[in-house]
């Protein structure tokens, strides 16, 4: 049975996961901007998101050869790579501006979740102290 704490904040910290994970995807991308034959990765953010909330993705057998699942559930968000809307001659796939922009969203994003989180901490405060 979950505590008053996690009915507070929910899977907000799951969602700082994934923001954390993607920031890290996105700015290894940037960084690797001019490297030949490098290919743009990022990850499926709303899979990703619906993961963390609790839709684990189950494993699943289309074949009989396969394994069958023993009740397991992937354990973190799936790395893509990227389809460059242009791609360059060397091979490399990053869009420098649209990484930019999604690591700022990203960033955004992570911050607005803080934010909340800290509200929640100031709520349950002060329904502790009883103001």
């Amino acid at each position: 049975m979950p505590n008053i704490i996690d009915k507070a904040i929910g899977i907000m910290p799951e969602h700082l996961s994934v923001y954390g994970k993607r920031s890290s995807l996105l700015a290894s991308n940037i960084a690797n901007a001019n490297t030949p034959g490098y290919k743009a990765r990022d990850i499926d953010f709303r899979a990703a998101l619906a993961q963390a909330g609790g839709e684990q993705m189950a494993l699943k057998t289309t074949r009989g050869n396969h394994i069958a699942d023993a009740g397991s559930t992937m354990s973190g968000p799936e790395i893509l790579y990227r389809t460059p809307l242009q791609p360059s001659l060397d091979g490399n796939t990053v869009d420098s501006q649209q990484e930019k922009a999604r690591f700022t969203e990203n960033a955004i994003r992570y911050q607005s979740t803080l934010t909340f989180l800290g509200g929640k901490f100031t709520s349950l405060k002060l329904a502790i102290k009883g103001e």
